[in-house]
């Protein structure tokens, strides 16, 4: 498919023309998002390895969204090896979209080891010492995780031979499978993927690689590789779950859920770096997906899915505004940026904005998710509000109280020769919060019917 062609050419051409790299860049996730726009007015494919569904086409046109916005205010930072970097850009897209269309669960997790792999070179690619530290944990602890999801694959394969890789030939196959196998399977497939998800306990590498690697590469890191090894968790679960006879995949989800959107919350509070701020945020959000998942049933599901969607948005808004929020001040300490509002009011009210969209609060998708989060786990497991509402308070209180500082009260000194953000920043970022609100305000209705059905599918 188009969507994930033009983005691998894009990787090849982009080291043959390091001259015009930023421009090309943004040309080429243009013309992706383009092809992925064309994709959403076709008919679902019944079979082939890369087919659209309800379930990923919603995340494919998230992923093209943010790909475009990503590339916009790249072009704005001076990213040191740009030309790595751009080429680095191109390949993780091109591996992101083939993980998200791809119709194998062989081939979508080469996907998610070659977009890994594409993430490594652009978080190393400033050369510092940080970088690479930050890449090489990155590298160690994701290379763990994907070994043990190609272990959990290979299981699956075992319980159901008959069926090859294929995810629909797989979910026919699995109520006569042998239910040990497929318990063993989704726990290598949980782990192995949730490490990319950031969900505790092999969380360790988020943090750094956000804060270390270039400023725009925490956009992708947080709105995209995150939310495609999430789908990975899905898929895996839709299958396993089909079996009568296995532990219920939910229960999995629920624990590693419950046990990250609680560390999260509390450790948004002892963090001093912005961007290992946020980082954090976004450990948090997976955790509160993986609850919704974990809950299951139509409600639970369809939370998990606008809030994937949602995350998706938002918190690539937040890591714009955050770095253009750095070039002006010259750091990054939460504590020598502040007054935004005040000195650049554009930037300031858009941060702010997109900070509090990310807390939670309304009207954008992220409250609509955790609202229905809420009074779905009232109805279910009332039990799990305790933990859940705990969580959420606790983190939303600390997006608040950083928003706060950020953008209002008196402006902190600029950098010395630091320029206003311009329209590289603030299309982009002002863009992704206009979709974000259209997607609680004015979903369009195919986008709604799509995850109203892809809710239903048992997982």
């Amino acid at each position: 498919m188009w969507a994930v062609l033009i983005p691998a050419l894009g990787a090849a051409l982009l080291p043959l023309l390091p001259r015009y790299a930023a421009a090309l860049n943004i040309a080429i996730s243009a013309a992706t998002l383009a092809a992925v726009l064309a994709l959403a007015t076709q008919p679902f494919a019944l079979e082939g390895w890369l087919r659209a569904d309800a379930l990923n086409l919603p995340l494919v046109l998230v992923a093209g969204i943010v790909g475009l916005a990503t590339a916009v205010f790249s072009a704005h930072e001076a990213v040191e090896n740009s030309r790595q970097y751009h080429a680095a850009f191109q390949g993780f897209c091109a591996a992101n979209m083939l993980a998200l269309l791809s119709d194998n669960m062989g081939l979508m997790w080469v996907a998610i080891e070659a977009a890994t792999l594409a993430s490594v070179v652009m978080v190393a690619s400033p050369r510092s010492t940080a970088a690479l530290e930050a890449a090489w944990k990155f590298f160690i602890l994701c290379g763990v995780g994907i070994a043990l999801a190609l272990f959990g694959t290979i299981v699956l394969q075992m319980a159901v031979p008959a069926a090859g890789l294929s995810f629909a030939a797989l979910r026919a196959g699995a109520a006569s499978a042998d239910a040990g196998l497929l318990n063993l399977a989704f726990i290598l497939l949980l782990v192995g993927y949730g490490t990319k998800c950031g969900l505790v306990p092999l969380h360790n590498w988020l943090p750094d690689a956000h804060a270390e690697g270039p400023v725009p590469i925490t956009a992708v890191l947080s709105g995209l590789l995150l939310t495609t090894a999430m789908h990975a968790v899905l898929r895996a679960k839709a299958v396993v779950g089909g079996n009568p006879g296995v532990i219920s995949p939910g229960t999995f989800l629920l624990v590693l859920g419950v046990g990250t959107l609680l560390l999260a919350a509390f450790s948004l509070w002892r963090r001093r770096d912005i961007r290992r701020f946020f980082a954090w945020s976004s450990i948090k959000h997976m955790g509160i997906a993986a609850i919704a998942f974990g809950l299951g049933g139509p409600a639970g599901n369809l939370a998990g899915l606008i809030h994937l969607l949602g995350h998706a948005l938002v918190k690539s808004a937040v890591f714009i505004g955050v770095g253009a929020a750095i070039t002006l001040k010259g750091s990054q300490r939460i504590a020598e940026i502040g007054g935004l509002v005040a000195s650049s009011p554009a930037l300031g009210w858009a941060l702010g904005l997109a900070v509090l969209g990310a807390a939670g609060l309304p009207p954008f998708m992220l409250f609509a998710s955790e609202f229905l989060l809420v009074t779905s786990a009232g109805r279910q497991n009332a039990w799990l509000l305790a933990p859940l509402l705990l969580g959420l308070l606790v983190g939303a209180a600390a997006l608040v109280r950083v928003a706060q500082r950020l953008c209002l009260g008196p402006a902190t000194p600029d950098a010395p020769g630091a320029a206003r953000p311009g329209l590289l920043v603030l299309l982009p970022l002002w863009g992704l919060l206009l979709v974000a609100l259209l997607g609680t305000l004015a979903m369009p209705a195919p986008i709604a019917e799509m995850l109203r059905a892809a809710a239903e599918v048992p997982r």
